[in-house]
């Protein structure tokens, strides 16, 4: 999001035991939640760089293998970090702490969805768009869940690149290459990601303390804390005004990217004044990135 080390969960399976339960426990996996804001951020930036539609057939495509390869990314980091959540309440109650999977069929799980990701999205946009979403989830799993999760308090600064990584994957799956317009959207959702995350670690702090991961909330002060929100807020509402210069855009999406960032920096000034209302910002976090992503779509579509 120290001790690297695996450890391997040896009690025997417990219920459910059934094909069904089996079925959702590899779903829960993939973190089906995660990968919806993710694809969130995947058909936009088709739009932009069509300057319409790009084609049912092609946003299926690129859709498709963005979530395979967001599911095994998501898959190998509950692999690589089931000891931590183990011990976390959050997320004590996922299929590998509570032995609904073994370990090594997660392991095997996850390297099926990256690669079909990798060989689909190869398949039926380009390579470009495939190897970007492959390297996102190598990114993610090798640097960001094995390395700087657990030894650096930026983990989530710079691992937060790989959850960027689909703006980028959408424009190359309709150009074959990226572009400036691509690389701002791709900031606006990296610079959107510390703020989101460090509110839910001011939350979770006792969580993350306990399975001694160094998020910022836990190894800062409120005042170093709060100010990393702040200014990450701040260049991220600056990056999505840039973006209607860079990329064209009208009153629309103007008035969209407006109206949120003051709602966003308001919340993430609440925050600072009151540390209970970080999850109120965590939501309000969510929200945006949904709502400006699709009033880039609408902007260029009407």
């Amino acid at each position: 999001m120290t001790d690297s080390s695996l450890v391997t969960v040896t009690d025997p399976l417990s219920p459910p035991a059934a094909m069904g339960g089996r079925v959702r426990a590899y779903v829960a996996l993939t973190k089906p939640r995660i990968i919806e804001l993710l694809l969130i951020t995947t058909v936009p930036p088709m739009v932009v760089a069509t300057g319409g539609w790009p084609g049912t057939w092609l946003v299926i495509a690129t859709l498709v293998g963005g979530a395979l390869s967001a599911g095994g990314a998501n898959v190998l980091n509950n692999f690589v970090d089931h000891d931590i959540d183990l011990v976390m309440s959050r997320t004590s109650k996922r299929p590998l702490p509570q032995s609904h999977i073994e370990p090594d069929a997660a392991l095997r799980f996850g390297i099926a969805l990256g690669a079909g990701g990798f060989f689909w999205l190869w398949a039926f946009t380009n390579v470009v768009a495939a190897a970007l979403s492959t390297g996102a989830l190598l990114f993610y799993v090798f640097v960001y869940t094995i390395v700087l999760k657990r030894s650096t308090r930026q983990n989530i600064v710079i691992g937060g690149a790989a959850g960027a990584a689909p703006v980028l994957v959408g424009w190359a799956a309709v150009t074959g290459s990226l572009s400036l317009t691509a690389w701002v959207m791709f900031a606006v959702v990296f610079y959107w990601t510390p703020p989101h995350f460090w509110a839910l670690a001011i939350r979770y702090r006792a969580d993350y303390a306990r399975a001694d991961i160094p998020m910022l909330p836990v190894v800062a002060s409120a005042k170093t804390t709060n100010l990393h929100m702040m200014w990450h807020s701040a260049v991220m509402v600056l990056c999505s005004l840039l973006l209607a210069v860079v990329a064209d855009l009208g009153w629309i999406y103007m008035a969209a990217a407006l109206g949120l960032g003051i709602w966003f920096m308001l919340d993430a000034i609440a925050v600072a004044r009151d540390e209970s209302k970080a999850m109120r910002l965590f939501r309000t976090s969510t929200v945006y990135l949904a709502v400006i992503f699709a009033a880039i779509w609408v902007d260029v579509v009407v």
